[in-house]
């Protein structure tokens, strides 16, 4: 992955008047409660609203199989939001907490059922490994209902330091990952 499509465009940072590259972002966004595809939705309007971000593309909708959640959790609505932004990546991460707290996130239990997931995954070739923030995500790489909808939109999409996800994507059991035609995220 490239840090932009245009690696030489700046932006100036009209807070300190410094100057910021344009990155590529990737953001996987999740529900199992409540109106799934409502939620979905709003993050995206809620990404499109962000100052800094661009949306470049948006995943079909994918259900899925909750992965290492507790005993009767409900199928996931996922997706894969494709950005470009000028952001920080601890400011987009800010802001993913932000519109997850919008809906209504429980973080009380590690895994549980959610009304919904933001997750920061890759933005261009940044490595971060600090207490609030770890990039590339640290288990993108092992999950279908990222990749799958990854790579409908980025086939060249790389998470820095494993592969490409054409070529992780076969490592991965997708058997759970299954594209749902009757449901659309709107731009």
């Amino acid at each position: 992955m490239t840090e932009s499509p245009t690696p030489y465009v700046l932006d100036a940072d009209t807070m300190t008047g410094g100057m910021r590259p344009i990155r590529q972002a990737v953001i996987a966004i999740g529900s199992n409660l409540g109106d799934r595809l409502n939620r979905l939705q709003g993050a995206v309007s809620a990404l499109e609203d962000t100052p800094e971000v661009t949306i470049v593309a948006v995943s079909s909708v994918y259900e899925t199989d909750p992965v290492d959640a507790p005993e009767g959790s409900g199928a996931f609505l996922n997706a894969v939001v494709l950005i470009d932004t000028t952001l920080t990546v601890h400011t987009l991460l800010d802001r993913a907490l932000a519109i997850e707290d919008a809906f209504g996130r429980d973080r009380s239990e590690r895994n549980a059922p959610r009304t919904l997931d933001v997750d920061v995954i890759v933005v261009g070739e940044r490595i971060a490994d600090d207490e609030s923030l770890q990039l590339p995500h640290p288990r993108a790489h092992e999950r279908g209902f990222v990749l799958v909808p990854w790579l409908e939109i980025d086939p060249e999409g790389e998470i820095p330091g494993k592969g490409f996800v054409a070529d992780l994507i076969g490592d991965v059991d997708t058997s759970g990952v299954v594209r749902r035609e009757d449901l659309e995220i709107i731009l």
